[in-house]
């Protein structure tokens, strides 16, 4: 552990001297130019942003396309005041918060020349909400918008979106990576192997395991900007493979927010010039529950797999102790919604006494027919990526202490998730991120009877109520107490129980300017239109 703090330390004092020299750096102008390399760490199952559920989608996809507003692409913590208009120029709200109108850009083009209207915006949500003719094979977020009675268009260049109720959050939920503005003229078909956007690269190919390729686009609404000729990604699953190809400078950045933390020493030491930094992801590692099927249809077994948690150990061994203990929510300072840490610890398992912890667990294993001599036997599914795999191990080694006997089974990226979705499986390591930060995002997709992203069948009415109480509620503070309240009860139902909040590392060359890794999502900050290469 002493070696685990001063290697910690080390790396933070290394990280902050970058810092430091970054900001001491003169402002330059950006030069034009050139083809940006990452690596990408797996093959995304398609192309289409609206039917992924991973950031492997976003980061490659993202560049293709505009919002109607976005969170600030410079500003690391995303925020309600950092979001700024994109192919909206304004938006308002109605007196009764009740209706968004946004006022959209004239001139743009989609990439293959035909206008931009609100026509397109109208077809995006009404393929969301499922009201259009045109459907998606997978609708991950569609419970983003269950509060939208109907979006509708006021000429080319108005559309509003009419809510049953209020709802805060709408805003920031437009804001996010995952809610790209589609053309009405592109079927999802198409979407998914040649996508169409107005942003600032357009899409040259994609070859599932080797690479996927864009270019600049000449006619970027945005005047001057890209400054990139083109950004390529190279698929190499194995980590260590793909960072020792960047140490040799065959990559301009890792994959974001990719980087663990022992890896960066490596990076460091044989790449000193490298500039890298750490910070929370907002993605949490959690256990699936497939709580609708024996054995984890009894709460017992659930609760007693959330006591045998060693939090603190995942944290040692994975992160050198850089990593967050927290509930849904991502905990602060990063994220803006974390449950108070006294509220935290009162919740069972989340205490300090993991012996205490792991004793009480195996009363309630043995209260439901195990024991030294009757152990359960499980398979703990998981994504065949290390960030995935590595926690599963780790879990499958703490589940011995109160009698279940669990056997790894990984799951290639392109069946995982439509796998978890069908509830073909009884306990899986999963990770969680968190698109947005806010908890209409967190608690409806994940949480909610019947949403695609509730991977664990968890449906508790009476909760699902206090969802609509603080999404509606429009006093921040109130709004903050009622979702420490909703935490805590999603925590005590063990319906998706969160071992910890990641921080990973990103690094580059010294020579590419303007990158900034966003704090609380790692979703939302891959437009690239800023990005340039001093060289």
């Amino acid at each position: 552990m002493r070696n685990a703090r001063a290697f910690a330390a080390a790396v933070l004092s290394l990280l902050v001297i970058a810092a430091v020299a970054r900001a001491d750096e003169p402002k330059q102008e950006p030069k034009q130019g050139g083809i940006f390399r990452i690596y990408h760490r797996d093959s995304p199952a398609n192309a289409s942003i609206h039917e992924g559920a991973t950031y492997s989608v976003n980061i490659p996809f993202m560049p293709v396309f505009n919002n109607l507003v976005i969170y600030d692409q410079n500003i690391p913590q995303n925020s309600m005041s950092d979001i700024v208009p994109e192919l909206a120029e304004s938006w308002a709200w109605s007196d009764d918060k009740t209706t968004l109108t946004f006022k959209l850009r004239q001139g743009v083009k989609w990439h293959d020349g035909k206008p931009f209207t609100s026509a397109d915006v109208k077809c995006t949500f009404d393929m969301l909400m499922g009201n259009s003719p045109q459907k998606l094979r997978q609708n991950p977020r569609k419970t983003w918008y269950e509060q939208v009675n109907e979006v509708t268009t006021n000429g080319d260049f108005e559309a509003s979106f009419k809510l049953k109720r209020p709802q805060p959050s709408l805003l920031a939920l437009l804001a996010s990576g995952y809610t790209p503005i589609y053309p009405c003229h592109v079927s999802p078909a198409e979407m998914r192997t040649h996508p169409i956007g107005t942003g600032p690269f357009k899409f040259v190919e994609f070859k599932a395991n080797e690479s996927i390729k864009l270019t600049r686009n000449p006619d970027y609404w945005k005047k001057g900007l890209p400054h990139l000729d083109g950004i390529e990604f190279t698929i190499i699953p194995n980590r260590s493979t793909a960072i020792l190809a960047f140490v040799a400078g065959k990559f301009d950045m890792t994959f974001p927010t990719e980087v663990s933390i022992p890896l960066l020493k490596d990076v460091k030491s044989q790449a000193p010039n490298a500039v890298c930094v750490v910070e929370p992801t907002n993605v949490n590692t959690n256990i699936i529950v497939n709580s609708s099927s024996p054995p984890f249809d009894n709460l017992d077994i659930r609760r007693a797999m959330a006591l045998s948690l060693d939090r603190k150990a995942f944290i040692s061994i994975m992160f050198e102790g850089q990593a967050d203990i927290g509930g849904t929510m991502e905990p602060a300072p990063a994220g803006l919604w974390a449950m108070p840490k006294e509220m935290l610890e009162q919740i069972p398992g989340y205490g300090p006494d993991v012996n205490a912890n792991r004793e009480e667990a195996r009363k309630l294993m043995q209260k439901a027919g195990y024991g030294p001599d009757k152990h359960l036997a499980v398979k703990v599914s998981t994504r065949n990526i290390p960030v995935y795999r590595d926690p599963a191990v780790i879990l499958i080694d703490q589940l011995k202490s109160i009698y279940i006997d669990a056997e790894l089974e990984v799951v290639e990226t392109a069946n995982w998730f439509a796998k978890i979705a069908r509830k073909d499986y009884a306990l899986g390591l999963n990770l969680t991120g968190n698109a947005v930060d806010d908890p209409d995002q967190s608690f409806y997709e994940n949480y909610a009877c019947g949403s695609e992203r509730n991977y664990t069948n968890y449906c508790n009415k009476d909760i699902e109520k206090l969802f609509d109480q603080q999404s509606a509620e429009t006093d921040t503070e109130k709004r903050k107490k009622l979702v420490w309240e909703i935490d805590k009860k999603l925590q005590e139902d063990v319906a998706r129980p969160i071992i910890f909040h990641s921080r990973m590392g990103t690094c580059w060359q010294p020579y590419v300017k303007g990158i900034t890794i966003m704090t609380n999502s790692s979703y939302n900050g891959y437009r690239y239109e800023n990005v340039w290469l001093d060289k």
